[in-house]
């Protein structure tokens, strides 16, 4: 029971655990039932896109217009970016190291004879990852309505960003109406998010009972030393994270999935951290962080901080290679890095981006058939939960980190709402 004299049942965090274990035992002894609850999942996240563009649109606008200098917004996002390149590079050596002492694919000795080369296209729909040229040129929009109605949060982003500016600039004085009605529109985002969230754990038990149902616990066997791998690397990744917000930001890492643990509860259990985009930046600017920092960083790691695809990615190049017997030389395996830390930028909103980013690097270094890529349809969605959690931390210590790079981490409202307990809602 909480301060505010709730039962422990109507916590978010109780029917979220709840709805997850339910969605597993469902997926588990009744598969055929779990697969058919795809759309109760689908239908949760897709009420949660509803609200995300026009949130970013406002947090951003409201976060610069506060901030109300145009070069403090500048090294925000210099640093952001920064903050990215140096993190995801050492995420991707580091997922390399892993694999390289573990070995999770040795001993497999896999026939490329028994491979279906379409399996992989089959499951992208053919589709392929946009050059650096043509993801930078598609975060800006060639229509502001059409990055709202199609959902490209970096295009709403690069649009906010432009609109706060130009607000900065010309003074809040001379817009208060605009500014107040950015505001107002927040509010009532904030509302509806609000009205949204009591059914989340009805959409964490459509997901994970779909994810158990459709894929099964039996593929954690064969797959169990790459599993195991991964898993590993995102623990160590975990307490590596929590050293740069210790001993920079001055943020304890538990402390924080414990104020944020519906959050990251909801994430796992939709395997999504879109799902709680909205939710996560509230929790972020409620625990100190400038709402110009939080309305930067997060939208923008959401498709150059993915941490824990960096990890997937650069162990399963390597399990790849040793399932076919090929010992990787340094050359291809710094190579290897080279191209994910190009091909890992455009995976956000593409489907299947994780085969078409290691069909990329398997055509590229020539270590192992790129066909050989159709060993990880059956682990993929297994390793959700790694990627899910590291990516979503990854962000949020990412925010902590530049908020204190620009003075913009209020200490004492950060430790008040951390050192509290976290309320039911």
């Amino acid at each position: 029971m909480s301060k505010s004299g709730g039962r422990w049942y109507t916590s978010l965090f109780v029917q979220l655990l709840v709805a997850v274990v339910a969605g597993v035992l469902i997926g588990h002894f009744w598969p055929s039932l779990g697969a058919q609850l795809k759309p109760v999942g689908d239908g949760f996240i897709r009420l949660i896109k509803m609200i995300i563009a026009p949130l970013i649109f406002c947090v951003v606008v409201t976060g610069i217009a506060a901030v109300g200098d145009i070069k403090a917004v500048g090294r925000i996002g210099f640093k952001a970016i920064l903050y990215f390149e140096i993190v995801t590079t050492f995420a991707l050596v580091f997922g390399l190291l892993i694999a390289n002492v573990f070995r999770p694919g040795s001993g497999l000795d896999i026939d490329p004879a028994t491979l279906d080369p379409a399996a992989v296209d089959k499951k992208t729909n053919g589709g392929h990852l946009p050059s650096i040229g043509d993801f930078l040129l598609h975060t800006i929009p060639d229509s502001v309505v059409n990055a709202f109605a199609e959902n490209q949060l970096l295009q709403v982003l690069v649009f906010a960003v432009f609109f706060g500016v130009a607000l900065a600039a010309i003074g809040r004085e001379r817009a208060p109406l605009v500014l107040g009605f950015v505001d107002q529109v927040q509010q009532i985002i904030f509302k509806v998010m609000g009205w949204i969230m009591r059914v989340a754990p009805l959409g964490a038990f459509g997901a994970m009972a779909f994810i158990i149902g459709q894929y099964g616990i039996s593929t954690l066997g064969t797959y169990a030393k790459l599993i195991a791998a991964c898993y590993g690397a995102g623990v160590l990744f975990v307490l590596i994270l929590a050293l740069i917000s210790r001993f920079y930001a001055g943020v304890s890492i538990w402390r924080f999935l414990r104020y944020a643990r519906e959050e990251f509860l909801l994430a796992l259990g939709t395997a999504s951290t879109e799902s709680v985009m909205p939710r996560i930046m509230t929790k972020l600017t409620d625990a100190g962080c400038s709402r110009a920092a939080t309305g930067l960083v997060v939208p923008t790691g959401y498709s150059f901080n993915l941490d824990g695809a960096t990890i997937y990615l650069s162990i399963c190049t390597v399990f790849l290679a040793q399932a076919f017997g090929v010992d990787m030389s340094i050359g291809q395996q710094l190579l290897a890095v080279g191209i994910l830390m190009l091909t890992s930028k455009g995976m956000a909103g593409v489907p299947g981006s994780s085969f078409l980013a290691l069909s990329a690097t398997a055509a590229a270094i020539g270590a192992f058939p790129v066909a050989g890529v159709a060993l990880l349809l059956g682990a993929d969605r297994l390793m959700d939960s790694m990627r899910v959690f590291v990516n979503l931390l990854g962000n949020c210590v990412a925010t902590f980190v530049v908020a204190k790079s620009e003075k913009q981490l209020d200490r004492e409202k950060m430790l008040a709402a951390l050192e509290k307990p976290v309320k039911v809602e």
